[in-house]
C-alpha cells in the first residue's frame, strides 16, 4: 500500500494495525535479556544452585550412597554365621543332651516297671481268688475279736475259742482278699504267700516271744470305738 492510500485511509477514520510486541531474548543461561547482568538465574525446586548434585543421582531413591540405606557393619549377613562356638561349648552342650536323654529312658523305665508291677498284682490277686474258693474257716458264731497289726493299722478277726487256740499256736492264718480278711489253714496260708506274699495278714510263729504278739493274749481286747 503506497503511503498515498495509507493517508487517505487514515483519514478516513480507519486506524492503522497495532505492532506485534517483541518478546525478550533468552539467553543460553536461562537469564531474560532485560536481566541484570549479573544475576543469576533461579534454581529449580529441589536443586541447589549449581542443579541436582552428582552424588543424589547416583546414590537412588533413598539418597544412600549404598543400597540398604545406611547399612551397618556385621548387618545383612545371615543368621548363624556369629562367632563360633568353642571346643568347650560344644562338649557342654553333648553332656547336656546326653543328661537329657538318661533322664529321659530313667522316667520310661520307671513306668515300664510301673506297670510291670501292676500287671502282675492283677494276676497275682486272680490266681489267690481262684485258690480261697471254699478255703475259709471264718465262723459267723465266732466272738472273739483276735487283732493283729496288718498295714500300719491295727485289724481284727472274729474267731472262736477253739480257732483262737489254733491261731495262736500257728496252725491257721490270716489272709487279705478283695477287702476282707479270711481264716485259712497254715497250708493254704503258704500256697498263698507263694502266689502273692503281701496278701498274708497274719502268720503266728508259736516259737516266737510273747511280747512279739501282744494281740495274742485272749485278755487284751481292744474297745470296737477306739479310732486307730
Amino acid at each position: 500500500m503506497s503511503d498515498t492510500l495509507r493517508d487517505q485511509l487514515l483519514g478516513l477514520g480507519f486506524k492503522a494495525a497495532p505492532k506485534p510486541e517483541r518478546k525478550p531474548d533468552a539467553r543460553r543461561d536461562g537469564r531474560p535479556s532485560n536481566a541484570p547482568q549479573g544475576a543469576r538465574p533461579q534454581a529449580k525446586a529441589g536443586e541447589g544452585a549449581r542443579g541436582p548434585r552428582d552424588g543424589d543421582a547416583r546414590r537412588g531413591p533413598q539418597g544412600k550412597g549404598r543400597p540398604g540405606g545406611n547399612a551397618r557393619p556385621g548387618q545383612g549377613q545371615n543368621p548363624g554365621q556369629g562367632k563360633p562356638r568353642s571346643r568347650e561349648d560344644i562338649d557342654l552342650a553333648k553332656a547336656y543332651a546326653i543328661r537329657a536323654q538318661k533322664e529321659k529312658d530313667d522316667r520310661i523305665e520307671a513306668e515300664r516297671l510301673k506297670q510291670e508291677e501292676a500287671r502282675v498284682r492283677r494276676e497275682a490277686k486272680v490266681k489267690l481268688d481262684e485258690l480261697l474258693k471254699d478255703k475259709a474257716l471264718n465262723d459267723e458264731a465266732a466272738d472273739i475279736a483276735r487283732h493283729f497289726p496288718y498295714g500300719g493299722k491295727i485289724k481284727r478277726i472274729y474267731v472262736t475259742a477253739e480257732q483262737l487256740r489254733q491261731l495262736n499256736a500257728g496252725e491257721l492264718g490270716v489272709l487279705q482278699s478283695t477287702g476282707r480278711y479270711l481264716l485259712v489253714t497254715a497250708a493254704v496260708l503258704d500256697e498263698a504267700e507263694a502266689i502273692f506274699a503281701p496278701a498274708v495278714a497274719l502268720r503266728v510263729d508259736p516259737n516266737a516271744p510273747a511280747e512279739d504278739d501282744p494281740y495274742a493274749d485272749p485278755a487284751y481286747q481292744v474297745p470296737d470305738d477306739l479310732v486307730w
